[in-house]
């Protein structure tokens, strides 16, 4: 279970970024299915950029470099 985790851990699982579980419908037809929650573990990467004051999430399918869903925060300074 540990190995699975780490391996998770290290390819960027979608599940693991702090999304949470109903925010996971990949194909946004409003309906959560196992398999969308899956996809989350197994398909789905997010890779975390920062510009500035501005951070990003891009979730991806694996081996894509084209975002399926981007979701961005900027943050106030200090």
């Amino acid at each position: 279970m540990l190995v699975a985790l780490g391996w998770m851990r290290y390819t960027g699982a979608a599940a693991l970024s702090g999304m949470p579980f109903k925010d996971m419908d990949w194909n946004e037809d409003g309906e959560l299915t196992r398999g969308e929650v899956l996809q989350g573990f197994f398909t789905i990467s997010a890779v975390q950029t920062k510009a500035g004051n501005r951070s990003c999430t891009e979730y991806r399918h694996r081996g894509s470099n084209e975002p399926i869903r981007v979701e961005c925060r900027t943050e106030a300074a200090p």
